[in-house]
């Protein structure tokens, strides 16, 4: 479980799920009552727009500088969700819608709204009179002073955020070719030469030692050499995959609204165009 005084630091930090994919961005805490320990939280899980979907983190773990909670990502994505935009706290309506969709039970909880400076606005119980309240204008809203001649603007920023996912997969594979190879090699063979010497004082014994007249053969065996094709195997190289990181640019592009001002006076209407 995270104190109540960790959350201040991990405000906007990211949102996991029980399995470690990331859901989304940590936005606002909402605080029981009855033991003044965090309760619920909102997790800003789309590219655009200020809907937040809510999750109890009761159970909740700090992680690498955000938050890990016990539930699967479409679990928390299909939660029901506030106007981020809006500081107020959770109506009796959507806390038993929240009890529901998790399998919980019941019970009372304070609004508080960290932002990412780690500060807290003022927090109104569910059960009050303040309790799904819709604020509409600067002097209804908390802090807002109805004699006040000043008027904020305010206008939406436009947030965009990135997830990580599985697009392809690579493997290597080994198959079998066959090549025609061509070599030359040197063979050797033997040939029949016909020698003739004349009879001297040297071999005139091997001369006259023979019949006079007779017929008579002799035989040679020749060799000749031939090639003996075989193969073996030899290792030529490793081969093995790699990733690397590319970093491309991609435009989005959504829809923001903001507010205009304008003005009545002796001197007739004017409108604000900032």
């Amino acid at each position: 479980m995270i104190a109540r005084e960790q959350f201040a630091s991990l405000i906007g930090g990211n949102v996991y799920d029980r399995n470690g994919d990331k859901i989304g961005s940590l936005g606002q805490v909402y605080v029981d009552t009855a033991t003044n320990e965090p309760a619920w939280a909102s997790v800003n899980t789309g590219l655009f727009g200020l809907g937040e979907s809510l999750v109890p983190i009761s159970q909740a773990e700090a992680r690498d500088g955000g938050v890990r909670v016990p539930y699967d990502k479409a679990t928390v994505k299909d939660a029901p969700n506030i106007d981020a935009s809006a500081d107020e706290p959770l109506s009796s309506d959507e806390v038993a819608q929240l009890y529901q969709h998790y399998q919980l039970g019941g019970g009372g909880y304070t609004a508080e709204s960290y932002d990412e400076r780690g500060t807290s606005a003022a927090g109104y119980t569910a059960g009050s009179s303040h309790a799904g309240q819709a604020y509409s204008g600067d002097e209804t809203r908390p802090g807002g002073h109805a004699d006040d001649d000043a008027m904020t603007r305010s206008e939406e920023r436009l947030t965009v955020d990135t997830e990580r996912q599985a697009v392809g997969t690579a493997r290597l594979r080994k198959y079998v070719v066959t090549d025609q190879v061509q070599t030359t090699v040197p063979v050797r063979r033997e040939e029949v030469r016909l020698e003739r010497e004349p009879v001297t004082d040297a071999n005139a014994g091997a001369a006259f030692a023979g019949a006079d007249i007779t017929e008579s053969e002799h035989e040679v065996t020749l060799h000749a050499e031939r090639p003996v094709v075989d193969t073996e195997t030899v290792p030529v190289e490793r081969v093995r995959l790699g990733k690397e990181t590319v970093t491309e640019q991609e435009t989005v592009s959504g829809e923001v609204r903001k507010e205009q001002i304008e003005f009545d006076g002796p001197e007739g209407r004017g409108r604000d165009r900032r």
